[in-house]
Protein backbone atom coordinates (compact mmCIF):
# COMPACT_ATOMS: atom_id res chain seq x y z
CA UNK A 1 0.00 0.00 0.00
CA UNK A 2 2.66 2.37 0.88
CA UNK A 3 4.81 1.38 -2.27
CA UNK A 4 1.15 2.55 -4.15
CA UNK A 5 1.48 5.60 -2.72
CA UNK A 6 4.57 6.72 -3.33
CA UNK A 7 4.16 5.59 -7.03
CA UNK A 8 1.02 8.06 -7.29
CA UNK A 9 2.99 10.47 -5.21
CA UNK A 10 5.83 10.77 -8.18
CA UNK A 11 3.62 10.66 -10.62
CA UNK A 12 1.74 13.06 -8.92
CA UNK A 13 5.24 15.37 -9.05
CA UNK A 14 5.78 14.45 -12.70
CA UNK A 15 2.49 15.99 -13.89
CA UNK A 16 2.97 19.05 -11.93
CA UNK A 17 6.69 19.89 -13.09
CA UNK A 18 5.36 18.92 -16.58
CA UNK A 19 2.57 21.60 -16.10
CA UNK A 20 5.25 23.98 -14.96
CA UNK A 21 7.60 23.94 -17.54
CA UNK A 22 5.05 24.48 -20.51
CA UNK A 23 3.02 27.23 -18.61
CA UNK A 24 6.36 28.76 -18.48
CA UNK A 25 7.35 28.43 -22.12
CA UNK A 26 4.21 29.66 -23.34
CA UNK A 27 4.82 32.67 -20.90
CA UNK A 28 7.94 33.36 -22.17
CA UNK A 29 6.35 33.29 -26.11
CA UNK A 30 4.00 35.78 -25.32
CA UNK A 31 6.30 37.75 -23.59
CA UNK A 32 8.25 38.09 -26.48
CA UNK A 33 7.22 41.18 -29.10
CA UNK A 34 4.87 40.69 -32.01
CA UNK A 35 7.17 42.41 -34.11
CA UNK A 36 9.67 39.85 -33.98
CA UNK A 37 7.93 36.92 -35.93
CA UNK A 38 6.82 39.32 -38.97
CA UNK A 39 10.55 40.86 -39.42
CA UNK A 40 11.66 37.00 -39.57
CA UNK A 41 9.09 36.20 -42.04
CA UNK A 42 10.09 39.20 -44.14
CA UNK A 43 13.67 38.67 -44.17
CA UNK A 44 12.95 34.99 -45.25
CA UNK A 45 10.90 36.00 -47.99
CA UNK A 46 12.84 38.34 -48.77
CA UNK A 47 16.28 35.97 -49.20
CA UNK A 48 13.62 33.45 -51.41
CA UNK A 49 13.23 36.38 -53.92
CA UNK A 50 16.69 37.06 -54.17
CA UNK A 51 18.13 33.55 -54.88
CA UNK A 52 14.83 33.30 -56.84
CA UNK A 53 16.21 36.06 -59.37
CA UNK A 54 19.29 35.05 -59.12
CA UNK A 55 18.48 31.30 -60.44
CA UNK A 56 16.27 32.91 -63.33
CA UNK A 57 19.36 35.93 -64.38
CA UNK A 58 21.69 32.56 -64.14
CA UNK A 59 19.33 29.95 -65.63
CA UNK A 60 16.92 31.43 -68.08
CA UNK A 61 18.91 33.43 -70.63
CA UNK A 62 21.15 31.50 -72.76
CA UNK A 63 22.68 34.43 -75.37
CA UNK A 64 23.96 32.99 -78.17
CA UNK A 65 23.80 36.04 -81.10
CA UNK A 66 26.08 39.50 -80.56
CA UNK A 67 24.59 42.44 -80.59
CA UNK A 68 26.51 42.65 -83.97
CA UNK A 69 24.32 39.35 -85.29
CA UNK A 70 21.18 40.84 -83.74
CA UNK A 71 21.49 44.34 -85.47
CA UNK A 72 22.29 42.59 -88.76
CA UNK A 73 19.43 39.99 -88.57
CA UNK A 74 16.39 41.52 -86.78
CA UNK A 75 16.87 45.01 -85.93
CA UNK A 76 17.88 46.19 -89.52
CA UNK A 77 15.63 43.99 -91.41
CA UNK A 78 12.75 45.71 -89.29
CA UNK A 79 13.86 49.12 -88.74
CA UNK A 80 14.26 50.04 -92.72
CA UNK A 81 10.74 49.02 -93.83
CA UNK A 82 9.57 51.88 -91.26
CA UNK A 83 11.92 54.59 -92.78
CA UNK A 84 10.97 53.49 -96.24
CA UNK A 85 7.41 53.45 -95.73
CA UNK A 86 7.36 57.17 -96.78
CA UNK A 87 9.21 58.85 -99.05
CA UNK A 88 8.84 60.98 -102.41
CA UNK A 89 10.52 59.36 -105.58
CA UNK A 90 11.47 61.82 -108.72
CA UNK A 91 11.15 59.96 -111.79
CA UNK A 92 11.04 60.37 -115.76
CA UNK A 93 7.47 59.93 -115.32
CA UNK A 94 7.39 62.33 -112.64
CA UNK A 95 6.83 62.34 -108.43
CA UNK A 96 5.76 59.46 -107.04
CA UNK A 97 4.62 59.71 -103.22
CA UNK A 98 5.42 56.56 -101.60
CA UNK A 99 3.12 55.72 -98.44
CA UNK A 100 1.26 52.86 -97.02
CA UNK A 101 -2.14 52.73 -98.33
CA UNK A 102 -3.85 49.21 -98.21
CA UNK A 103 -4.53 47.30 -94.87
CA UNK A 104 -2.09 44.94 -95.57
CA UNK A 105 0.63 47.29 -96.12
CA UNK A 106 0.10 48.85 -92.24
CA UNK A 107 -0.37 45.45 -91.36
CA UNK A 108 3.01 44.60 -92.86
CA UNK A 109 4.84 47.71 -90.89
CA UNK A 110 3.15 47.13 -87.75
CA UNK A 111 4.69 43.67 -87.41
CA UNK A 112 7.95 45.36 -88.50
CA UNK A 113 7.21 47.80 -85.51
CA UNK A 114 6.44 45.09 -82.80
CA UNK A 115 9.69 43.27 -83.61
CA UNK A 116 12.01 46.34 -83.25
CA UNK A 117 9.89 46.91 -80.13
CA UNK A 118 10.32 43.74 -78.94
CA UNK A 119 14.34 43.20 -80.22
CA UNK A 120 15.39 46.05 -77.02
CA UNK A 121 14.57 43.11 -74.65
CA UNK A 122 17.51 41.31 -76.75
CA UNK A 123 19.98 43.72 -76.73
CA UNK A 124 20.05 44.27 -72.21
CA UNK A 125 20.67 40.46 -71.59
CA UNK A 126 23.27 39.91 -69.27
CA UNK A 127 26.72 38.09 -70.89
CA UNK A 128 25.80 38.61 -74.41
CA UNK A 129 28.90 39.74 -76.66
CA UNK A 130 29.64 42.92 -79.08
CA UNK A 131 30.68 40.57 -81.97
CA UNK A 132 32.53 37.16 -82.35
CA UNK A 133 36.39 37.48 -81.97
CA UNK A 134 37.45 36.91 -85.58
CA UNK A 135 34.49 39.53 -87.04
CA UNK A 136 35.17 43.14 -86.98
CA UNK A 137 32.77 45.34 -86.34
CA UNK A 138 34.18 48.55 -87.62
CA UNK A 139 33.04 50.10 -90.59
CA UNK A 140 34.90 53.48 -90.49
CA UNK A 141 38.30 54.56 -88.93
CA UNK A 142 36.22 56.35 -86.32
CA UNK A 143 34.41 53.42 -84.63
CA UNK A 144 35.86 51.56 -81.95
CA UNK A 145 36.71 47.66 -82.24
CA UNK A 146 34.48 45.42 -80.48
CA UNK A 147 36.27 44.76 -77.27
CA UNK A 148 36.54 48.46 -76.86
CA UNK A 149 32.88 48.69 -77.40
CA UNK A 150 31.95 46.15 -75.34
CA UNK A 151 34.42 47.55 -72.52
CA UNK A 152 32.74 50.78 -72.52
CA UNK A 153 29.04 49.07 -72.30
CA UNK A 154 29.93 46.98 -69.18
CA UNK A 155 31.19 50.49 -67.76
CA UNK A 156 28.32 52.12 -68.75
CA UNK A 157 25.53 49.61 -68.42
CA UNK A 158 22.85 51.64 -66.83
CA UNK A 159 23.37 54.11 -69.46
CA UNK A 160 23.07 51.52 -72.23
CA UNK A 161 19.60 49.82 -70.88
CA UNK A 162 18.31 53.66 -71.18
CA UNK A 163 19.63 53.91 -74.44
CA UNK A 164 17.77 50.18 -75.14
CA UNK A 165 14.29 51.32 -73.68
CA UNK A 166 15.06 54.87 -75.61
CA UNK A 167 14.39 52.64 -78.84
CA UNK A 168 11.48 50.74 -77.39
CA UNK A 169 9.69 53.74 -76.77
CA UNK A 170 10.28 55.21 -79.94
CA UNK A 171 9.13 51.80 -81.32
CA UNK A 172 5.95 51.82 -79.67
CA UNK A 173 5.27 55.18 -81.00
CA UNK A 174 5.65 53.44 -84.46
CA UNK A 175 2.88 51.10 -83.27
CA UNK A 176 0.73 53.68 -82.07
CA UNK A 177 1.45 55.81 -85.24
CA UNK A 178 0.67 53.05 -87.63
CA UNK A 179 -2.52 51.67 -85.59
CA UNK A 180 -3.87 55.01 -86.07
CA UNK A 181 -2.32 55.01 -89.70
CA UNK A 182 -1.08 58.45 -89.67
CA UNK A 183 1.50 58.49 -92.25
CA UNK A 184 2.71 62.26 -90.77
CA UNK A 185 3.10 61.03 -87.81
CA UNK A 186 4.48 57.34 -88.72
CA UNK A 187 7.10 59.49 -90.77
CA UNK A 188 7.88 61.79 -87.90
CA UNK A 189 8.40 58.89 -85.44
CA UNK A 190 11.29 57.54 -88.37
CA UNK A 191 13.40 60.69 -87.23
CA UNK A 192 12.76 59.87 -83.27
CA UNK A 193 14.12 56.24 -84.27
CA UNK A 194 16.86 57.42 -85.92
CA UNK A 195 17.97 59.45 -83.50
CA UNK A 196 17.49 57.10 -81.19
CA UNK A 197 19.95 54.78 -82.57
CA UNK A 198 22.41 57.59 -83.82
CA UNK A 199 22.36 58.51 -79.79
CA UNK A 200 23.61 55.08 -78.83
CA UNK A 201 25.99 54.33 -81.57
CA UNK A 202 27.88 57.67 -80.91
CA UNK A 203 28.17 57.13 -77.10
CA UNK A 204 29.07 53.36 -77.31
CA UNK A 205 30.49 52.54 -81.09
CA UNK A 206 32.42 55.88 -82.38
CA UNK A 207 32.85 57.86 -79.11
CA UNK A 208 35.27 60.40 -80.63
CA UNK A 209 33.17 61.04 -83.42
CA UNK A 210 29.59 61.58 -83.76
CA UNK A 211 28.97 61.10 -87.21
CA UNK A 212 31.67 58.67 -88.90
CA UNK A 213 30.14 58.99 -92.32
CA UNK A 214 31.85 62.37 -92.75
Amino acid sequence: MKKMQRKLNLVATLALLVSTSACTEQAEVAATPATDKPTLVVESSVAQTNVAQTSVAQTNFRPQATLQEIMLSVIDPNIDPIWNSISTVSTAEGVEEIRPQTDEDWLTLRNHAITLREVANLLVIPGRKVAHPEVSTSTHHTELHAEAIEALIKAQWPIFIERAHALQDAADLAVKAIDAKDVDRLEEVGGIIEHTCETCHSQFWYPDDKHPGN
